[in-house]
């Protein structure tokens, strides 16, 4: 009997139980479900700033580079400058060498003319040797200065070459074979050339020699006697033989007597 009596007691009890704690289960859910909110906004907020950070630092990254490229940039404006700089003052440089060369062509060309003139004279009041050679390069120096393809210091150059060639004459010991018109007679004979000093030649089959005379402008004989000191000259002159002492007729110099 006693039990019946606490059955409706222990449902009273509970009931109260559960009375007393809906309102506490209530405010845990609704604190559970506020942290869960303010865990995802926390993870969302998170999110954007690293979403941020990661812009943040790949615009950096632009801006570094973009300030490396606009540094080679003022550099290299920097030598354009300096190199324009320098092509200006090369430009006026050559404006003026210009100018100068335009002056000295106005003068030059004038004295490559007579000094070809003068180089012609002197060719025909000279020994005559090589005449033909002689006179040919004259000729083409005076076509050359015609020439507009031809540079003025091209010109020049071989204008000096030619009375360079004159000066070495002078100084050396040749022999040719070439025609000689003497007395109406052309004949091919030996020349030999020692110098401006003296020339001579002799007929092939040598029994004729001759040396010129420049005071009178004519060949004269060479007597028999010297032939084999003629002859001699002329291997040497070949580099046939060894440099050696001529005898050798030659005429006397103006005033002596």
């Amino acid at each position: 009997m006693f039990p019946r009596r606490r059955a409706p007691q222990a449902a009273i009890l509970s009931a109260l139980l559960l009375a007393l704690a809906h309102p506490a289960i209530a405010q845990l859910d609704e604190a559970i479900g506020l942290r869960t909110d303010a865990q995802a906004e926390g993870s969302a907020s998170q999110g954007r700033i690293d979403a941020m950070s990661d812009e943040t630092d790949r615009m950096l990254a632009q801006y570094r580079t973009a300030l490396q490229r606009t540094e080679a940039l003022q550099v290299y404006n920097q030598q354009l400058s300096e190199l324009v700089d320098s092509q200006e003052e090369e430009k006026r440089l050559i404006r003026r060498d210009i100018e100068r060369v335009t002056v000295v062509n106005r003068e030059i060309t004038p004295l490559m003319l007579r000094m070809i003139e003068s180089l012609d004279v002197f060719i025909e009041l000279d020994v005559p040797f090589l005449l033909s050679e002689r006179t040919e390069r004259v000729k083409t120096l005076r076509e050359m200065m015609k020439r507009p393809d031809v540079s003025e210091a091209e010109k020049f150059r071989r204008v000096l070459e030619a009375f360079q060639i004159e000066n070495d004459y002078g100084r050396s010991i040749e022999a040719y074979r070439a025609e000689l018109d003497a007395g109406g007679s052309v004949r091919e004979v030996e020349f030999l050339r020692i110098g401006r000093t003296a020339l001579y030649y002799q007929t092939l089959d040598g029994s004729e020699m001759g040396r010129w005379d420049q005071t009178s402008g004519r060949w004269v004989p060479v007597d028999a006697s010297y032939r084999a000191a003629l002859r001699q000259g002329l291997r040497m002159a070949r580099k046939q033989a060894a440099p050696n002492l001529l005898l050798l007729p030659i005429a006397a110099a103006e005033g002596s007597g």
